[in-house]
């Protein structure tokens, strides 16, 4: 791939001409209090509603038992992988649960439908649902605000009560609640530097840090030696999983400008319930965009899929399934989510249930969202999600930190990490800061920050430039900004992880309050000590910083190219590369974790290894340190020797 060197000429003219937020959802920014409208019922009257219900599978022992033989070296049952109805067999719910819950809900007046190995589809009136599952169904509006235009949605007033059949048999009943509540995992640089290099020593990209593309990633992370073997990701379908629409010639304009050079026709867009209605800068049009330019420009051969569903948790369960049950792409890539906090009624929380502390629903995704992970591992599907930019502080990304005129709420920042990346059956990919000098204009004159070595992205790094403008790290915008990592307060750890004598438990002291309006209120304590699932498994550049340059057409300013960064780079670009080696190996590589951690086991650090330790830094809570650490996990690859590993290993 050669670059044509006139693109970031332009980027940077585009990127003064703004008129862009890189950021759809502004991040730790509330909407207003959504205004009550009355019952559903008596709106909406006989109009149809679908709801997902996600049935409890059978045999999880067992069923997590063989996904761990599946990826163990020795084991008879070695990337043997299973096909959707093999699985359904083995795992799905029995015949029994469906036909029970079947039978109740029609006996309710709704229609329904098996759609995916655990999901039903059921539709019917308000009134039906209400009866179905116990519950009072009200539609809300919430004004236009800088958080993004007004819109309605429904949501029922307590959780559903789940009774006969359904009790013990659901694990999720997700739609009745439709407010938009994912985020996208994309951020704009804080500051225009004045100018950036990479150091000496440092591989030679084409372009300075902040001015990537997927020819600079390619380079510095060793996929380049892939290309020269022929791997292209030919013959191969990757997917991206997302909820909001794109315009697909960006796509093709940015891989043409890069070099790269993708077959016609090679995206299909397959809308999910619905889709996610047309291209947007409010929706996250961008975050799609950015997603396709990235997997599709580091696999050019590869076919690519975009599962496209509404912004709500019945799109996030439904989105998944779809791809999973599909089972046509080998590699799958997701830069949406939101604190696990906000994902499940896990009880472990003080004495009941997680409420959302500013909507007050509760949530049983993350469980769901676990059981269909785990046929996608199964079956030998890749799956790849970033974990955030909000550093150790996940939860900060949909709670604010500081109140306003138009959300008085507010609420302190608590170590806390995101779902889907947390997920155990899904590889979690975090953010660093390249090296180099950057240079900023300052009040009394230029402020050079050097970054001696590529560390882990927490912007405290720039305190430099806020001491100069006399602000503390919160007014100044850097804090708590960087790579998502930490460890899961519901996820237990995975088996892959258990090979190291690093991982870390869930942070002590952590409470979360709601600060304003005054008097402050305790809502729940987080466990301490807890054995969760770690995050990142592994790192690459993600600093809004020394991040990368994208083609996109925005609905308010047209097309144009502009500069941005977040970990959502790094699962798409992981999933390109990955694409390459399923195309290397001639088989799928399945969830890569368990392969990366016994890799990191067996490999010492040196010429030929896999990955660079990364040993500075910190995301604002955990330190970067020699091995495994829950800021960047097992390092930056170098994507030719991991093929290398890989291959050694199977």
């Amino acid at each position: 791939m050669k670059l044509r060197r006139d693109l970031t000429v332009a980027a940077l003219a585009l990127t003064a001409a703004g008129g862009l937020s890189a950021a759809p959802f502004p991040q730790g920014v509330l909407e207003p209090a959504a205004n009550d409208m009355g019952d559903c019922a008596a709106i909406e009257g006989n109009a149809q509603m679908t709801v997902t219900v996600a049935l409890s599978p059978r045999n999880t022992q067992q069923r997590d038992h063989f996904i761990s033989s599946l990826y163990t070296p020795g084991s008879p049952y070695y990337l043997e992988f299973m096909s959707p109805g093999d699985f359904r067999k083995e795992f799905g719910p029995t015949s029994a649960t469906v036909g029970a819950v079947t039978h109740e809900l029609q006996s309710a007046g709704l229609t329904v439908t098996q759609t995916a190995t655990s999901l039903l589809r059921v539709s019917g009136t308000a009134a039906q649902l209400e009866h179905a599952f116990g519950v009072e169904l009200h539609a809300f509006e919430v004004s236009a605000s800088p958080a993004g235009p007004s819109y309605r949605f429904r949501a029922p007033l307590a959780p559903p009560h789940l009774a006969g059949a359904m009790s013990g048999s659901v694990r999720a009943v997700l739609g009745l609640d439709t407010r938009a509540h994912l985020r996208p995992h994309l951020q704009q640089p804080l500051w225009q530097s004045l100018r950036q290099s990479l150091p000496a020593n440092a591989a030679k990209t084409l372009n300075a840090p902040g001015k990537w593309t997927v020819a600079d990633y390619a380079k510095y992370y060793d996929v380049e030696p892939l290309y020269k073997l022929g791997l292209s990701g030919r013959g191969q379908t990757l997917a991206i999983l997302t909820f909001a629409s794109f315009t697909p010639s960006d796509a093709y304009r940015y891989w043409s400008a890069v070099g790269v050079k993708a077959k016609a026709n090679r995206i299909t867009e397959i809308p999910i319930d619905g889709g996610s209605g047309p291209p947007s800068d409010a929706a996250g049009s961008d975050e799609t965009t950015i997603d396709v330019e990235q997997a599709g420009g580091l696999a050019p051969g590869a076919d690519i899929l975009v599962y496209e569903g509404p912004n709500s948790e019945q799109g996030f369960i439904d989105v998944f399934a779809a791809a999973i049950d599909a089972n046509r792409a080998d590699t799958v890539s997701i830069s949406w989510g939101e604190w696990e906090g906000l994902d499940t009624n896990n009880p472990v929380i003080g004495s009941g249930e997680v409420v959302n502390p500013v909507s007050g629903a509760q949530s049983s995704v993350l469980t769901a969202l676990d059981d269909l992970l785990a046929q996608a591992a199964a079956q030998g599907q890749s799956f790849s999600a970033s974990t955030g930019d909000y550093g150790a502080f996940d939860a900060a990304n949909a709670l604010p930190l500081v109140p306003s005129p138009d959300q008085p709420l507010s609420f302190n920042a608590v170590v806390s990490v995101d779902d889907p990346a947390v997920q155990r059956y899904i590889t979690a990919v975090g953010g660093t800061t390249l090296p180099g000098t950057q240079v900023y204009p300052g009040p009394a004159g230029p402020i050079t920050i050097d970054v001696a070595q590529e560390r882990a992205w927490g912007w405290s790094y720039l305190q430099p430039v806020c001491d100069a403008l006399g602000e503390n790290a919160q007014q100044c915008g850097i804090f708590p900004a960087g790579g998502g990592g930490g460890v899961s307060l519901y996820l237990p750890r995975p088996f892959y992880q258990s090979m190291l004598n690093s991982t870390a438990t869930s942070a002590t002291r952590q409470a979360l309050f709601q600060v304003t309006p005054e008097p402050a209120q305790e809502l729940y304590a987080l466990p301490a000590g807890f054995q969760g699932r770690n995050v990142p498994d592994l790192s690459t550049n993600a600093d809004p910083q020394t991040g990368y340059v994208f083609y996109y057409t925005s609905s308010a300013a047209g097309f144009g190219i502009y500069q941005a960064g977040g970990t959502s780079f790094g699962d798409p670009q992981l999933n390109g590369v990955t694409s390459l080696f399923v195309q290397a190996m001639h088989q799928r590589v399945g969830l890569l974790t368990p392969s990366l951690y016994r890799i990191a086991a067996m490999h010492a650090h040196g010429m030929h290894a896999p990955y660079r330790e990364i040993s500075s830094g910190d995301n604002w809570y955990w330190n970067a340190h020699p091995g495994y650490n829950q800021a960047t996990g097992l390092g930056a690859p170098d994507f030719a020797n991991l093929l290398d590993a890989l291959r050694n290993l199977h």
